[in-house]
């Protein structure tokens, strides 16, 4: 997916020039030029970096930077500024910028730090798994199709969870069974078909394309749609 860069920089020239570079690399870029509108379109968009000139007005960058990191935000923030001095390094840091730049600066410095940091951000998270326009935090239990929140029971989210472990893999009955339900379970065996069929109700509950697929005489698949 392209990245979504948002860029806070009241030196108007200077931001389109910047703004033009990030979209010759292939960037969705938001301007903003002063620090209560760049707060508002990181609130609005959640990008996946931010680039705040220092001196801005309304709001500095380095007081922006704070705001975001207070509300949670993990985004990487890299701070544009004039300011060279060791004191100014630590206070950008400490408010929770991760990088910092001294202008006048390079456009390819630049890029080469954007690239750096996007690279760290879209490594591959372990708990988090996904398929298609399906995905499943296993830290905090989320489940997504596309944007929609889905509400599973704890029993649905396990079983979601085992078939997206490996997608387009088919599992026996009996390999659900041991794995969802336990190698004690003493209900009845027809409980994975009822359970299948309600995650199918609500992955699909607005139309969507059939994720969870029968194998007959095996078993079930999380696989491609129509195939």
């Amino acid at each position: 997916m392209t990245a979504h860069i948002l860029l806070v920089e009241d030196e108007v020239k200077l931001a389109r020039f910047i703004e033009l570079e990030l979209g010759s690399e292939g960037y969705r870029v938001s301007v903003a030029h002063d620090g209560m509108a760049g707060l508002s379109l990181a609130r609005e968009f959640n990008p996946d970096l931010a680039i705040l000139d220092w001196m801005l007005p309304g709001l500095t960058g380095v007081e922006l930077c704070r705001r975001l990191r207070a509300t949670g935000s993990k985004v990487p923030v890299i701070l544009l500024t004039a300011r060279d001095e060791v004191s100014d390094r630590v206070a950008g840091l400490d408010a929770g910028a991760d990088d910092y730049v001294v202008k006048p600066f390079s456009i390819e410095e630049l890029l080469a730090r954007i690239r750096a940091h996007l690279r760290r951000t879209q490594e591959p998270d372990e708990d988090v798994l996904q398929f298609e326009d399906l995905s499943l935090n296993r830290r905090t239990r989320q489940v997504y199709r596309g944007k929609r929140s889905l509400e599973l029971t704890a029993k649905e989210f396990d079983l979601l969870e085992y078939l997206l472990s490996h997608p387009r893999q088919v599992y026996t009955r009996d390999q659900i069974l041991e794995t969802v339900w336990g190698y004690d379970f003493m209900g009845d065996s027809n409980i994975i078909e009822v359970y299948i069929r309600y995650l199918r109700l609500k992955l699909e509950e607005q139309g969507e394309k059939r994720l969870i697929h029968t194998v007959r005489g095996v078993g079930y698949a999380l696989r491609e749609p129509n195939l």
